[in-house]
């Protein structure tokens, strides 16, 4: 059957295990039926998923934000939520550009992988062939947001950048904009990150609230880029929007908890400013081009990849994650 269908009817009747949130911050684990194999919609893959990373976006949901994939009155409770951040298996696909048995990474797109089975579109997945384990895999997925995001800057050569937060995506766009041709690259963050930023090609690393780094900044000393790597917050735009050149451009990656931000149009005028921001749409390429700058950047692990759990301590997993800044960065969890 094209793209590897097996409607296999005995399948709809099992059930699979998944981690579910009891309330804010707590899991359970259930067993709930099992996707079917038969019932794939267009353009939807099943996986048996083997490794997800914790994103930062997920912190809100854990702790207790209406989930906006569930039906009404189903928020917090949908089985394996919150995690996107996926390596799985392929077990049925209506897309006929995967196979039964092939390993991709990606989108988990409702946010529910933490959990034995999960069918997602297959155009937020891309097939790897192995090289790396899939717990060091799953950092192709957030590097592919963050490559979206510096193409849209244009050429960086000659430009000096600053990133403001140097948590594990903050970390790959100090590396990113380096790696692509920036000047010089100043990573900001209340945490001291130094280490960490300078293994990824940081030229320097403030120890600061990104407001003090911001409000002291001599003219001379403004960089051309700003990318606001933080979110769940308003005031870190500000900073951005105060730090930047004038003529400069000013990325938010950062996650709004709010859905209205107040905005500095006096600051955007006057400095002549682009605010920028989205998420990455051509998710197929995305991912391969993330997928073989890790591999030529292996060491990017080694920095990244602090802490992994098996599935059984997902709960210890997020309470690192969300509860204990620390030494922590990209918290892997494995579903083997």
């Amino acid at each position: 059957m094209a793209g590897g269908v097996r409607p296999d009817a005995p399948d709809a009747e099992m059930s699979m295990w998944a981690y579910a949130l009891a309330g804010p911050g707590r899991f359970h684990r259930i067993d709930v039926p099992r996707p079917s194999s038969g019932r794939l919609g267009e353009a939807e893959v099943l996986l048996r998923v083997v490794a997800g990373g914790i994103c930062g976006s997920d912190g809100p949901f854990f702790l207790g934000a209406p989930n906006r994939w569930s039906a009404p009155g189903s928020a917090g409770a949908a089985p394996g939520f919150p995690m996107h951040e996926v390596v799985g298996e392929v077990v049925a696909t209506s897309d006929p550009d995967l196979a039964p048995g092939q390993m991709v990474v990606g989108w988990a797109s409702s946010f529910d992988a933490v959990a034995e089975y999960v069918v997602t579109d297959s155009r937020g997945v891309w097939p790897y062939t192995g090289r790396l384990p899939p717990e060091e895999e799953v950092l192709v997925q957030p590097l592919a947001c963050v490559l979206s995001s510096v193409e849209r800057l244009g050429d960086l050569t000659g430009r000096n950048c600053a990133v403001i937060g140097q948590g594990a995506i903050g970390l790959l766009f100090t590396h990113v904009l380096r790696s692509w041709g920036a000047r010089s690259v100043t990573s900001v963050d209340r945490v001291d990150r130094s280490t960490a930023a300078r293994q990824v090609g940081a030229d320097r690393f403030v120890w600061a609230a990104s407001g003090e780094w911001s409000s002291g900044l001599a003219e001379d000393e403004r960089p051309d880029v700003v990318v606001e790597a933080v979110g769940h917050q308003t005031s870190t735009l500000q900073h951005a929007l105060d730090a930047v050149a004038d003529g400069g451009q000013i990325f938010y990656f950062g996650v709004p908890d709010d859905p209205v931000y107040p905005l500095d149009m006096e600051a955007m005028i006057r400095k002549n400013l682009t605010l920028m921001s989205g998420g990455a749409m051509d998710r197929r390429r995305l991912l391969a081009d993330a997928h073989d700058h890790l591999a030529r950047h292996p060491d990017l692990v080694d920095v990244l990849v602090t802490h992994r759990f098996p599935v059984a301590e997902v709960q210890q997993a997020y309470d690192l994650a969300f509860r204990s800044p620390g030494e922590r960065l990209k918290v892997v969890v494995s579903m083997g």
